[in-house]
């Protein structure tokens, strides 16, 4: 089910403001200008660069950080759907796709990135298009080079077999992502309703299919002629550079481009409403959902703060009123506030989800009289105080990360023409108080027209809020739009370098590899972890013995719901006192049941960990556990489980349980069973507690600022709350279930535009250096990138999907080997035929010396990128402890790699690869598609699935 929370966006500065230092520090090239340098004081959220332009108008802004040998770059145009012209929706996220299928000089851009170890991608929105990659440092000129050769050469390469393939991929995506998602379809709904005809958000990001369906390359050529100049964009570098060695490369490959056309500042066009629309979608849905969206004003300014401080106050986190009034006391499933702008306008939205049968009219009351007791309440001083601690730390913590640090600078600059915003939006946030913070709710949001969106079942229109008093018709377009060929002319970019070379690799990183302590306290707890001294934050990882594979045969759920109680109130604080408390703090933690523990996660900054754990510490050793909280979050549950089955790919996930495991917790869908929670009482979750929740057996991962001693003493204060059990916890064990013969196995998905389509088998457990991790590495070619066989066949070549893969997937006891796809619905029975034929080549015919150098050249450089954030180290650290791994098992596998034989991945091939080992699953519509797959000559046996 598609995310609901929806979570206002305003980045906060936390500590003082910037210098501009002069004159010009770095000596640059010709053609390029120093702009200035921002170099803000010890302790800052603002990330510090330099500032430069090209003669041709690119911005460049370089940012320094040596702490890991990586490098991001990210180049952002600032186009989006909002540039488009009415009826030529999804131009932008059209070209997005485009971008990547090589350029004059450059045969495949993702495979450039890939076989030097890094990774790259893409993302559209209303105002921006951004295209990135990050790489091991001494790759920087390789990405340059790739970068302005799609930026100077695209067109000569746009061939009409590629529009038609990527024109597909765009349509199969806006099926996957819109069509055949549940509530996909909201947002595009909202916004038809919210925005004139002709309004630059009016039409979504992806674009109308009907609009795909009519342009042409001349149109995509002129898109890119017109937006895609030097001039248009922003080329952000951050990570361990040398500015003047940069700089170079920047001018060797940017500065012959030449300029676009001029392209002005867009305009604020924010909306205004003259009465209440309301507005039905029915959907494959099974909670109704209510939205009620206020347009307001601009972004980045007093209004858009302090409606960003109002909606975290009404609806974004246990502690807000929406959630106290509607979710704690069970009147609704969810419910939640925010405040969302584009660079054009800014809309604030309420929610609120219903159970099964529940009127929206309901919904709507229910929703209209919180505002009510909100505009009684008003607003504490205490609130917003927490929210400024919160926006310090989140500040800080986005510094772990060179990502972090350059999307920052990327962002503002792009919408804004300033890459130093933080301290003026300090100083926004610092001059909120509860006054203006009523004024704004009086001014944008109390009895405001509004457009209210009934998202209901289908045929089920009884349970709408109101009647549909709007309902949108779009013009036809394709009887009123001229073709717009030819009205720029192309622009030649100077040759005067070779650009057929691919750069040399400058040099070789030096990978630093977290140094790891260990530690056996006497309080039950094995420390493990290492320092991270680039932020002042610390990163705590805890595991408990507290899994679903201990729960009884007829208690499926049982750990989920003991987690969930945990965080319900503890040592006489509520979950509203408990989360107000970590916010007091700037800090965070959660806590989730796994497959063989419960996971405890928390994030703090260094001067508030010991704090930050001593809260925990209350939750975990004194939950509250009362029988009214027990009944709520059990009927939630129950709620949440008959959603599971609008989503797809949940059931193909669930069918591949069924059919590869004969015992209970294995088969079982991950959160439990509907009829075994309903069983559940509030002595069963103390009873679990009593039995998992002990500190023998328990493991704490310790990641930041903080030496091994600290580490020591802060992990000695968490004493144990019980006593452990004398007996070791049973640990459900794997059955499987083996079909002998390949046989489809089809779940119903009525009027799903897709197929969800999964080849799956039995695999192996984990192993490290063994069969399974050679048979991963077979994968890789076959599923396991972008530039795999099954992706290129399925998705490049033929244009049935918006992406197809496979994964070698192994935990403790069991693995599995899956292949799957989420194609177009009439291409459903090729597509398994495609699957098939590329499995059983792999098994017969192996792979290529090509193919094993791609695999070498990828794996290569690849650690470099791998333990840059406290959370890679921590992850990198649990799972070494999981399987009781060496700490330098990385260096051992990279060994393999580097003396793999074509025999070894042949022979993993042949063993696990052969589509007859195979159970194939189609989530779709069964009527549509029985009579078509028994062309495949299989079985073709209705699924109907035992947990939904």
């Amino acid at each position: 089910m598609q995310r609901l929370l929806l979570v206002s966006f305003f980045v906060l500065a936390s500590l003082t403001g910037c210098q501009l230092l002069g004159p010009q520090a770095t000596p640059t090239p010709e053609g390029i200008t120093w702009i200035k340098t921002v170099s803000p004081p010890k302790g800052s959220a603002q990330v510090p660069y330099q500032e430069f332009r090209l003669d041709n108008g690119l911005t460049v802004l370089l940012h320094q950080d040596h702490s890991d040998p990586l490098v991001k770059v990210d180049m952002r145009y600032h186009v989006g759907s909002s540039r488009e012209e009415p009826g030529k929706s999804g131009f932008a996220h059209f070209f997005e796709h485009m971008m990547f299928e090589g350029s004059k000089h450059v045969d495949d851009h993702d495979k450039r990135i890939k076989e030097v170890g890094g990774y790259n991608n893409g993302s559209t929105d209303r105002d921006t298009t951004q295209y990135y990659q990050t790489v091991p440092a001494n790759e920087l000129e390789r990405v340059l080079w790739l970068e302005s050769d799609r930026m100077g050469f695209l067109l000569e390469a746009v061939s009409q077999r590629k529009f038609e393939v990527q024109r597909d991929t765009v349509k199969n995506e806006r099926a996957y992502r819109i069509d055949n998602a549940p509530y996909g379809r909201v947002n595009e709904t909202i916004n038809q309703a919210l925005y004139p005809e002709g309004h630059p958000y009016s039409w979504p990001v992806i674009g109308y299919v009907e609009d795909l369906d009519r342009v042409d390359v001349g149109d995509l050529k002129q898109f890119f002629l017109r937006w895609y100049g030097p001039n248009n964009a922003t080329l952000t570098i951050g990570g361990d550079i040398d500015v003047q060695q940069t700089l170079a490369w920047v001018n060797k490959y940017f500065g012959d481009i030449p300029a676009g056309p001029e392209v002005a500042a867009p305009k604020p066009q924010p909306v205004t409403l003259e009465a209440d629309r309301y507005v039905t979608l029915e959907d494959q849905i099974s909670q109704p959902v209510l939205f009620i969206t206020f347009p307001t004003g601009t972004p980045d300014t007093d209004t858009s703060t302090r409606l960003g401080v109002l909606a975290s106050v009404l609806g974004q986190d246990r502690d807000s009123l929406l959630y106290q009034s509607l979710v704690q006391s069970g009147k609704l499933l969810s419910a939640g506030a925010s405040h969302r702008c584009g660079e054009l306008a800014c809309t604030f939205e309420l929610y609120g989800v219903g159970s099964q049968q529940q009127s929206l009219a309901e919904v709507e009351t229910l929703l209209m009289d919180a505002l009510e007791t909100f505009e009684q309440q008003g607003v504490s001083k205490a609130s917003i105080a927490r929210i400024k601690t919160m926006a310090e730390a989140d500040d800080i913590f986005a510094l772990q990360s060179v990502d972090g640090k350059v999307e920052q600078l990327a962002s503002d600059f792009s919408l804004f023409g300033d890459a130093n915003r933080l301290e003026a939006r300090l100083a926004r946030l610092e001059a909120v108080t509860p006054e203006n913070v009523m004024e704004s709710f009086h001014r944008w949001v109390k009895n405001k027209p509004a457009v209210y969106l009934s998202v209901v079942p289908y045929e089920r229109t009884d349970l709408v809020a109101k009647p549909a008093n709007f309902v949108y018709q779009r013009p036809n377009y394709a009887q009123s739009i001229a073709p717009s060929h030819e009205k720029l002319p192309p622009r030649r970019t100077p040759e005067n370098i070779d650009r057929t070379q691919v750069p040399p690799t400058a040099g070789s990183v030096t990978v630093n590899v977290p140094q790891i302590y260990r530690a056996n306290l006497d309080n039950g707890i094995h420390l493990v972890g290492t320092e991270s001294r680039e932020t002042p934050t610390v990163t705590l990882y805890m595991t408990l013995p507290a899994g679903t594979f201990m729960e009884p045969n007829d208690k499926r759920g049982l750990a989920n719901l003991t987690a969930k109680m945990v965080t319900e109130g503890a040592a006489g604080m509520s979950a509203a006192e408990l989360t107000q408390a970590l916010k007091q703090l700037g800090s965070q933690a959660s806590i989730e049941a796994g497959e063989y523990e419960t996971y405890i996660t928390m994030t703090a900054l260094k001067k508030h960990v010991d704090e930050t754990l001593q809260l925990v510490h209350k939750a975990l050793s004194a939950p509250t556990f009362s029988e009214q909280d027990f009944m709520r979050l059990k009927a939630q549950l129950l709620e949440g489980m008959a959603s599971r089955a609008d989503d797809a790919s949940w059931l193909a996930d669930q069918a591949t349980r069924e059919l590869l495991f004969q015992d209970a917790v294995y088969r079982a869908p991950r959160g439990g069973v509907a009829e075994d929670i309903e069983a559940l009482t509030i002595d069963d979750v103390r009873t679990f507690y009593r039995q998992h929740y002990v500190l023998k057996g328990s493991q704490l991962v310790v990641v930041g600022d903080l030496s091994r001693d600290q580490a020591v003493t802060l992990a000695n204060q968490i004493t144990p709350w019980q006593e452990a059990p004398r007996s070791q916890p049973q640990v459900a064990r794997a059955v499987p279930r083996d079909e002998k013969q390949p046989q489809i196995w089809l779940v119903d998905k009525p009027k799903a535009p897709q197929s969800s389509i999964r080849m799956v088998r039995h695999g192996m457990p984990y192993d490290a250096t063994g069969e399974m991790f050679i048979t991963r590495l077979a994968n890789f070619n076959l599923g396991g990138n972008f530039n795999s066989r099954i992706n290129q066949n399925l998705r490049q070549d033929k244009g049935y999907t918006y992406g197809a893969g496979g994964g070698v997937y192994s935990g403790r006891q069991i693995g599995t080997v899956e292949f799957d796809a989420d194609v177009r619905a009439n291409a459903t029975v090729d597509a398994i035929n495609q699957l098939w034929q590329e499995m059983a080549n792999a098994a017969e015919n192996g792979f290529t010396p090509q193919e094993l150098a791609y695999l070498r050249q990828s794996s290569g450089q690849q650690d470099a990128l791998s333990y840059e954030t406290p959370w890679d180290k921590a992850g990198l650290i649990a799972h070494i402890e999981e399987f009781d791994l060496s700490d330098n098992y990385r260096d051992e596998q990279q060994a393999i790699i580097e003396t793999m034989d074509l025999e070894r991945l042949n022979q993993a091939a042949r063993r696990w690869f052969n589509p007859n080992d195979y159970q194939i699953i189609v989530v779709g519509d069964a009527e549509q598609l029985a009579p078509e797959l028994k062309a495949l000559g299989l079985p073709v046996n209705p699924l109907t699935l035992e947990y939904r």
